[in-house]
Formats: structure tokens, C-alpha cells, sequence
């Protein structure tokens, strides 16, 4: 207590300037709009400045969060898109759908070998099986091959062994894609002929002839193209639109009607026999 009464006895004067100077700096802003005005001013910026920043900070920290709700929102709106011919007739009931979508993320992917694998984290316990397609928000990434309770491996479309149906977006003229694996950041489309227009850019999707994927998921752009005037046929260089060195988030798309579709075709097949 002594310090304090010793520290205001010291300082005593100082104390006292800046008592009086608070109190005409309260009676000049109280009487004159001009700088009461830029006192307001000068306090909402301080303010906003100050709420701008804990702004900031708390959206860092709650950005995981938010990462969350928009790959659920993506997931609803992909169930819509690959079904939308459904959603008219029931908000995707379970009896009308034709493909179910389950969110998840890639934890480990290879690109530089001859037959690359992507692992999810999604597994038996989740639904997923083989012959499920993966893609991301971007495309296609490949196919579901085999599954343990909590994880799958994926053939990426960067495999040797890898071959989907697609097509051109703007003719609907359709090939298999496959990889000549040696370039991660193309693939190539064959069986393309050559009465085809092409162009240099031009989109290509996946197309209607495949029981794993939805029609028009993107894959990519043509980058070049060449005649293989033996057959007839186009070789054609797609640009992928995936970065396949930054995989992360993915989508595993289920067709509910495979096994039918797929019972049917062999049905039809020992019959021709």
C-alpha cells in the first residue's frame, strides 16, 4: 500500500496532466461532430481490426470442420447428379437410386511404377467392394480391387493393366482408355476411328457402355492425337484433369445395378452358345 501512495506522490503532476487532458479530449468530442466522428472511426477500425483477426484465427482452427461439411455437401450433390433422373420422383430413395456415393481419402498412391495402386480408407465395414469406381471432384482416379474391414486398394488409371470406356463429350464417340505408362499425367484413348473429327482440346468423360462409372465423369483433354493408318484408328494423348502426384480426398461410386446388369449379359452370352 505504501508503494502505491509513494507511486502517486512521485508521479503526481503526470497523473494529473493526463487526468485533465482524458477530460478535454471527452468534452471536445462530446461538443464537436467532426471529432466525434473520427473518434467513431478510429474506434471501429480498432474493432474490426481486432474481430478480423479472432475471426481468423478461430476459422483456422475450425477449417477441418468445414473441410467436412463440404465433402459431406459435395457427397449429397453427387448422389443427386449421378441420379438425377430419380430425383424428380423421390429425393434419392432408396428404391429409385442407381448409384450410391461414399466419401473418403487417399493414404497412399503410387504414379511412377508400371502398375500403380491407390489405398483408401474405406473398406468392407463401409460398404466398398471390388469393382467400385474411384474419382475425386476432378475425375476419375480407377477401380476398387480388392478390400480388407477398413481399407481398399484402388488400380489407378495410371496401371498397365487398366481399361474403362469412354468417350468424347462433344460426339459421343466412344473408345477404351488405357496407359502406355510413361507419362503420369496422360493416358490415351484408343479405338477411336479415324471419320472422327478431332480438335486439340476437345473433353473427354466416361461413357455410357460401363457398368462402374456414371456417363460424363471428366477425365481429361486431348493434348495430341495421331492415325494409326494400319487400322484405321486414332492414338490419342489425354491430359488428365487429376493431378495424379496430389491425390487426397476421393469418391467410391456403387452401381446397385451391376450384378443385374452384368447376370443378364452373361445370361444372354451362354445362350448364344
Amino acid at each position: 500500500m505504501q508503494q502505491i501512495i509513494n507511486f502517486l506522490i512521485r508521479y503526481k503532476l503526470f497523473l494529473l496532466y493526463t487526468f485533465f487532458i482524458f477530460i478535454s479530449l471527452i468534452f471536445t468530442i462530446q461538443s464537436h461532430s467532426y471529432h466525434q466522428s473520427k473518434f467513431l472511426n478510429s474506434a471501429n477500425f480498432i474493432s474490426g481490426s481486432i474481430y478480423e483477426t479472432t475471426d481468423n484465427v478461430t476459422s483456422y482452427f475450425s477449417l477441418k470442420e468445414e473441410n467436412r461439411n463440404l465433402l459431406k455437401e459435395n457427397e449429397q450433390l453427387r448422389h443427386q447428379l449421378y441420379n438425377q433422373k430419380d430425383v424428380a420422383q423421390s429425393v434419392l430413395d432408396s428404391t429409385q437410386r442407381t448409384y450410391t456415393i461414399v466419401k473418403g481419402r487417399a493414404i497412399n498412391n503410387s504414379y511412377a511404377d508400371q502398375r500403380n495402386y491407390i489405398t483408401i480408407n474405406k473398406g468392407k465395414n463401409d460398404s466398398i467392394a471390388q469393382d467400385m469406381g474411384v474419382i475425386t471432384d476432378k475425375g476419375i482416379l480407377g477401380i476398387v480391387e480388392n478390400t480388407s474391414n477398413n481399407f481398399a486398394t484402388v488400380q489407378s488409371i495410371l496401371n498397365e493393366k487398366s481399361n474403362i470406356n469412354a468417350k468424347l463429350k462433344n460426339s459421343n464417340h466412344f473408345g477404351s482408355l488405357i496407359w502406355d505408362t510413361k507419362d503420369y499425367s496422360r493416358v490415351q484413348l484408343v479405338d477411336i476411328p479415324r471419320l472422327v473429327p478431332l480438335n486439340i482440346g476437345d473433353t473427354i468423360v466416361t461413357g455410357a457402355m460401363s457398368s462402374i462409372f456414371p456417363e460424363n465423369i471428366p477425365i481429361g483433354t486431348i493434348a495430341k492425337f495421331n492415325l494409326d493408318k494400319s487400322r484405321s484408328f486414332y492414338s490419342i494423348d489425354i491430359a488428365l484433369f487429376n493431378d495424379m502426384t496430389n491425390i487426397r480426398n476421393v469418391y467410391i461410386i456403387k452401381n446397385l445395378n451391376r450384378k443385374e446388369i452384368l447376370a443378364l449379359e452373361a445370361e444372354t452370352t451362354s445362350n448364344d452358345q
